[in-house]
Formats: structure tokens, sequence, C-alpha cells
């Protein structure tokens, strides 16, 4: 590892030592053979930093945390540097030239609650328990779950995040039923379907031992979906949670008529309300470059939090209705006048939820 090759950022109020390679802040990037930084990540790793604040102000008890794919270290070392409380956090990377490097970053901050690690992460989620286990790697988290759910610890959380978009949103469909075996479509709503295929699967594998989930706080971006779950040991749990787990048909959202079958995929809710609002008010204690795109995410978050799974998109409605979109602002004031529920989404600029039914919104639409 030489010097040349390493640069100091700085993110939040921490500075750190990452490799030179990406340094554009739109797309996921490309992975090379250096450990990878990707500053368009940023949101990510800010909003899990105000998360894991959260978790240790409703614990109140020492937590064990761990960033199991840490490339540089600087999520696991921000955690160090700006989350406040009593835990540990445990840095792991397999690479040597990464291992070095977070060496390098938690010596350089004399971070006396980071530990750095050089093991494949499933065995040291074998080797280890743990009340937070956060999974970041290049692609698919599919790899990591099954451990990940056996290595956390009951009421724990595992965070984790999937690049892998193309194929979660039925792009390649084969890709998706062989990794996660579920059905996916590519369609307007597939952000939506991925994310639920991705919660259905951590669902299933806690199942089998046991255990259940509970959404906290989960999104999607245009290039990555981002999962904050937590995991309750017992079987009355894994019950509850495993009949939220099915198959759906999606007939409803579209004019023909051919099979629109799809998941099985998590049909619970994705996000806790509360857990939200709570984790929103916490940004005005820290100090995050993307404060603001965070505080609109999160509201986004609350408004969709209790809505009815899916969406329409008034460009959809449009087509079906062969006229020009309305905008969304009126067709939603016109469900709440017509005593119907409707909210936007995080999912579409141009969606909404609601508890009315495709034939009430049509007529609705047709009335005006």
């Amino acid at each position: 590892m030489k010097n040349s090759d390493i640069i100091n950022i700085k993110e939040g109020t921490t500075e750190c030592f990452v490799f030179k390679n990406k340094l554009s802040l739109k797309g996921p990037g490309l992975k090379d053979s250096k450990p990878f930084y990707n500053p368009s990540m940023e949101l990510n790793r800010d909003l899990s930093i105000i998360f894991i604040q959260w978790l240790i102000e409703q614990r109140k008890k020492h937590l064990s945390l761990l960033d199991g794919l840490a490339a540089s270290g600087i999520k696991g070392v921000r955690i160090a540097n700006e989350v406040d409380g009593d835990f540990d956090v445990t840095i792991n990377d397999w690479d040597e030239q990464a291992h070095s490097l977070i060496k390098k970053n938690i010596k350089n901050k004399e971070s006396i609650n980071a530990f750095a690690t050089q093991k494949n992460l499933n065995v040291l989620l074998s080797e280890n328990r743990y009340d937070y286990i956060d999974i970041d790697p290049f692609g698919s988290p599919v790899y990591f779950i099954d451990s990940a759910v056996r290595s956390v610890l009951n009421n724990g959380v595992i965070a984790c995040t999937a690049t892998d978009t193309a194929t979660l949103c039925g792009v390649y469909p084969q890709v998706c039923f062989r990794r996660y075996g579920a059905k996916t479509f590519h369609c307007y709503l597939m952000h939506e379907i991925g994310l639920r295929i991705l919660l259905g699967l951590i669902c299933r594998e806690a199942a089998k031992y046991d255990k259940g989930i509970k959404p906290i706080i989960n999104y999607s971006t245009d290039y990555y979906f981002r999962l904050f779950v937590m995991i309750k040991n017992g079987k009355r749990h894994a019950n509850e949670s495993i009949k939220k787990y099915s198959l759906i048909d999606l007939k409803e959202y579209f004019s023909d008529n051919e099979d629109r079958q799809i998941g099985p995929l998590w049909l619970g809710e994705i996000q806790d309300k509360k857990a939200v609002k709570e984790v929103r008010t916490l940004l005005f204690k820290k100090e995050l470059n993307t404060k603001n795109s965070i505080w609109k995410l999160l509201s986004l978050l609350e408004e969709e939090a209790n809505a009815p799974i899916y969406f329409y998109t008034t460009e959809n409605l449009a087509t079906r209705l062969k006229t020009s979109p309305i905008k969304l602002g009126k067709i939603i004031n016109m469900l709440e006048t017509n005593g119907y529920k409707a909210t936007k989404t995080h999912f579409s600029s141009i969606g909404f939820k609601t508890d009315a039914s495709h034939d009430e919104i049509l007529n609705i639409i047709k009335k005006t």
C-alpha cells in the first residue's frame, strides 16, 4: 500500500484515508483491485450513523456493532467517531489492503472502541454474535444473509445494501429466481417489488431458525436498496412474519390479461412509522452533509409508512385512460375529497399510494 494511492477525505465530522478510485458523486461505480470507496454512498453512511444512534438510545445497554464488508473502513470509523453511547464496533474486511487501511484509520482516530479484523464475513458471523450487522457488498447481500440471521442477537438489526437492482427489478428474472427464489417483474412497480423480494428473503431465512422480522427503515434509490430490519427470536414471531411472505397477483395494475403473479415476497409494512420519526429528529444532533436529502427521504417514508402495498403513477393512469397525466397533487386531493387516504411515495416522483381500488381511482378521474 503506497501513500501515493491514498487520499484524505471528510464525511460528517470524520476525516478518513481512502484509496483513489471512484471520485464521482453519481452512480454505483466500478469495482477494481483496490478497496472500494464510493462517495455517492455518503447518504447511505449518514443515515446509518443516525440509525445506530437511535438504536443505542432505544436499547440503553452496551451494543456490539459490525461493519462486515468495510473496504476502507470509513463507515465503521465514522460510527466509532460520530455515534455517542456505550458500544464497540468491529470493522472487517477480508482483503489485505483493506485491512491495512482500516488499521491505519483506527490508529489515526485513536478509536478505543473500534477493532479491525481480517476474515471471511461468513466465518466471522459464525464465530461471534452482534446487536447490529451491516452488510454493504458490491452487488448482492444474499450470500451473507443466512449467517447474519444466525449471528444477530435478539432484537438486533441486520442492515444491508443491494446494488444488484437490475436483477431485483426484473431485467434479469432468471438470475432473480436463482438468487432470491422469487419471480420478479420489470414494470413501473419494480423498485417496490425488488425491495419486497429482498425483505422476503430475510423473512424466509429468519423463519428457518424460528425468528421473525420487523422492518424499521427500508428504501430504494436509483441504483441500490437499503434495509434496516430487526430480528426477533421465537416461533411466534417467525409464524407472524411468514404469514406476510407470499405470492401476489398484479393484474389490477395492468390492462392486459397476462399472468402477473410475482413473488413470494414480503407483503407487510416496510417502515416503522414511529421509528422513522424518531430517527428523523436525530438529524438535528449530527453534522451531516446529506442532512437535507435524508430529511426529505425520511419525511416521505413516514408519510407512506401505513399505506397499502404498491402504488399508482399519474403516467400509468393516463395511459389506461388515454388522456394527459393529471398532476400528482391534484389526484391526491381528489382522492382525499372522496374519503380515501392517499400519500406520495418515495418509489416514484409521480407515484402515490391509496386505499382506493383501481376502478375507484379511474371513476374519480373520469368525473373530473
